[in-house]
């Protein structure tokens, strides 16, 4: 029996919250959640996780904010942990400004949920 990967998400929507939840449990994935950049850093800090689902816009500290921060920990092992945004404008953005943001990749908004496992499990394989 393996390890359950740890997955945090980042996000404000209740909703996406609880539907990424499920999505993740089909798969046996454990998932916390964080409500914006702030709770994810402190999370962060309390225990290890193998990939961070990450939104853009957030109160207090949005997504691009808080990846920046993980990217400038000390801990090797936390600074370099994948992080996938989700956004509702990534029109707006090329795949080059993710990776130059410290993303690994990024989803679109509204989530397809058969992409969001495919690029989860990508990442964690």
């Amino acid at each position: 029996m393996h390890n359950q990967m740890k997955i945090l998400v980042g996000e404000d929507s209740s909703i996406i919250i609880n539907l990424t939840k499920s999505v993740l449990a089909f798969e046996n994935y454990s998932m916390k959640a964080a409500r914006n950049g702030k709770q994810v850093l402190e999370m962060l800090t309390d225990e290890d996780f193998d990939l961070i689902l990450m939104d853009i816009t957030m109160p207090q500290m949005d997504g691009i904010e808080c990846t920046r921060e993980i990217r400038k920990l000390a801990d090797s092992k936390k600074n370099s942990i994948p992080i996938i945004a989700i956004t509702g404008n990534a029109a707006n953005h090329t795949p080059e400004d993710f990776r130059k943001l410290g993303f690994n990749d990024f989803i679109q908004k509204p989530l397809n949920y058969d992409l969001v496992l495919a690029k989860v499990k990508k990442i964690l394989s």
